[in-house]
């Protein structure tokens, strides 16, 4: 069994536990985050607006029409998808965000590199966001990924998910870091039956071809609860990778077709998260077309953006509970240099 490091990040501080459990999630952790000025934590307190943003980030590489691929710059990237509170890119009032939910990252060290280049682009010293991923350095899998080029489609073969957050503003406490969990899927040849031929998405009933052996990485969900500096609020925020397999048929596991057919389904530690904290959210790219912005209503969330995520059809959610402010633009950004539109959520609380 693989096993991974997990370390703790206690109110932005330095690193102060490493556990090598197998199965634990890998946590990238920030160091020598500075104490906020007064005048700071001022502009902090006075703002009262948690931003969230959540995107299929595919390694970083992007697939054009004509089948090349383009390698994009981790503050390319951020440029094309940070919003101001018109929805605007590019401009003055673009803020530094609280939490980035992202997908297909190829491990911990472009987590860890993607979020200090979001820190040097406010400004910030490096680590002063951190990062947890599922998998610290998954095993690649597959062939070319549509690029023409070998190299460029070599990037995307190890993908796991994560979540980046602003130390400045959100505290992460030790265990408040869910274990990975595993999306569900139809095994080929496998009748559907309502649901009733879907099984787990891991090992061993996953990869019957050794081409693809460790696909079933990318999609190991994790989650997360944090709490806001100014007020002590708890946020919940989790990040999902359902596999192609779940558009044409629902699966969330043995037997299971996921809340609302869906195919989404929150694993027990990330549960227990949810169910203690206030604002909570959920980034999910599903690979399922039509999925209601009710669908996680149960768990008080609200789906947020309709317009397409991926070419012209929408599978990438974004569920929040909490009061999301209104946008003009739908909550999809659009120009992200991704294979997918980035979706956000600004939050007053």
């Amino acid at each position: 069994m693989l096993t991974r490091h997990r370390s703790v990040l206690v109110a932005a501080l330095a690193a102060v536990a490493v556990g090598t459990a197998p199965g634990a999630p890998a946590l990238a952790t920030a160091s020598n985050v500075p104490t906020p000025t007064l005048g700071t934590d001022a502009v902090v307190a006075a703002d009262r607006v948690l931003r969230v943003y959540n995107n299929n980030i595919e390694n970083l590489v992007l697939n054009n029409a004509d089948g090349t691929c383009t390698r994009v710059s981790g503050p390319d990237h951020l440029t094309s998808m940070l919003v101001d509170d018109n929805g605007s890119k590019g401009t003055a009032g673009v803020v530094a965000p609280d939490i980035l939910i992202v997908q297909q990252v190829r491990g911990t060290g472009q987590a860890e590199a993607y979020a200090d280049q979001l820190s040097a682009k406010f400004g910030y010293p490096a680590g002063t966001y951190g990062a947890i991923v599922a998998w610290s350095d998954p095993e690649p899998w597959g062939g070319t990924h549509k690029c023409s080029s070998q190299s460029l489609g070599d990037l995307k073969k190890k993908q796991t998910n994560g979540i980046i957050w602003n130390t400045r503003t959100l505290n992460l406490a030790a265990g408040d870091v869910s274990k990975y969990w595993s999306a569900g899927w139809l095994k080929p040849g496998t009748a559907y039956a309502n649901g009733a031929g879907c099984t787990l998405y891991k090992p061993p009933n996953s990869d019957p071809d050794s081409t693809d052996y460790y696909k079933w990485k990318r999609t190991s969900a994790i989650a997360a609860r944090f709490t806001i500096k100014a007020t002590g609020t708890s946020v919940f925020a989790a990040t999902m990778h359902l596999p192609q397999e779940n558009r044409q048929n629902a699966c969330a596991g043995d037997g299971d077709t996921g809340i609302a057919n869906s195919g989404i389904h929150l694993g027990a530690d990330a549960t227990s998260l949810l169910n203690a904290s206030t604002i909570r959210i959920v980034g999910i790219d599903a690979n399922r077309t039509g999925i209601a912005p009710s669908t996680l209503s149960g768990y008080g969330m609200t789906g947020y953006g309709s317009a397409a995520t991926s070419g012209s059809s929408k599978i990438d959610y974004l569920f929040v509970k909490g009061g999301v402010q209104p946008s003009s633009i739908g909550h999809t950004i659009s120009g992200t240099k991704s294979n997918h539109l980035a979706l956000y959520g600004f939050i007053s609380y």
